[in-house]
């Protein structure tokens, strides 16, 4: 048997199941909202095409509008200044968007703290990243992914969401990874247009042709190692991003 053939006997036989990380997509799913004077982009709407009617008698299905960053998605390095010269959504080759997966969990800190910027010592003491890994911060904030307020948890000085510090996203950039995933609405912590570099996972990650996956969940039912990450992003020609149907691989 080939290894294929082990993987799928495995699927077949519930060696291994599929855990769907990615949150469900509808108008309700909170979006990045930025200050003014920036532009935001667009939430998820449905336009009606047909609907077993007399535009379509035997079928129904709707045209999409929504933007490139809604939900689950990707960042392609195209998407920050750092990156503009790397590839887009549709460029990325796709055996990057395959690979172990490899989950921190902080999220009793960051349940005490929802500032929490973990770093280079967090990261060290998972010991030895795979080459072509994905680092998968656990922190729990998907429970809030279905109350938009909550998930922003913002004020005044807005929004409090736990990350990434500037000096753990160097070292992500430096490190083997493909690509580093949270539940979180991005990729930086809530607060981090106020570090040095403005926010770091993006500027350095990005930079370094590697990849952010967003809004991540059920990243509790995954072991710290031992699982395979598949992103599914859709190849947008030029997409600076784009929504993506994410899984795991586990053995059961």
């Amino acid at each position: 048997m080939t290894v294929v053939d082990d993987l799928l006997d495995s699927l077949a036989t519930g060696g291994v199941e599929i855990l769907d990380l990615t949150a469900p997509l509808s108008p309700d799913t909170p979006v990045l909202q930025l200050p003014p004077p920036f532009a935001n982009t667009i939430p998820l709407s449905l336009e009606k095409v047909s609907d077993f009617d007399d535009d379509g008698p035997f079928w129904g299905w709707n045209n999409i509008h929504l933007g490139e960053h809604t939900g689950t998605h990707l960042d392609a390095p195209v998407h920050w200044a750092t990156g503009r010269d790397g590839n887009s959504v549709d460029t990325i080759p796709p055996r990057r968007l395959v690979g172990p997966a490899v989950v921190l969990d902080v999220t009793e800190r960051a349940q005490e703290n929802p500032d929490l910027l973990v770093g280079p010592a967090d990261f060290e003491a998972l010991g030895p990243l795979p080459e072509g890994a994905w680092l998968l911060l656990r922190t729990g904030w998907s429970r809030y992914s279905r109350d938009a307020q909550a998930f922003a948890n913002a004020d005044d000085a807005g929004p409090h969401t736990p990350g990434v510090s500037a000096e753990g996203a160097q070292w992500l950039a430096e490190s083997p990874i493909t690509g580093y995933g949270v539940e979180t609405v991005g990729i930086d912590a809530g607060q981090a247009g106020g570090l040095q570099p403005p926010f770091p996972v993006h500027h350095y990650l990005l930079g370094a042709d590697k990849y952010g996956l967003t809004q991540l969940q059920n990243l509790d039912r995954l072991p710290a190692t031992g699982a395979m990450l598949v992103v599914s992003p859709l190849p947008i020609v030029g997409g600076t991003g784009s929504p993506a149907r994410a899984y795991a691989i586990v053995p059961s």
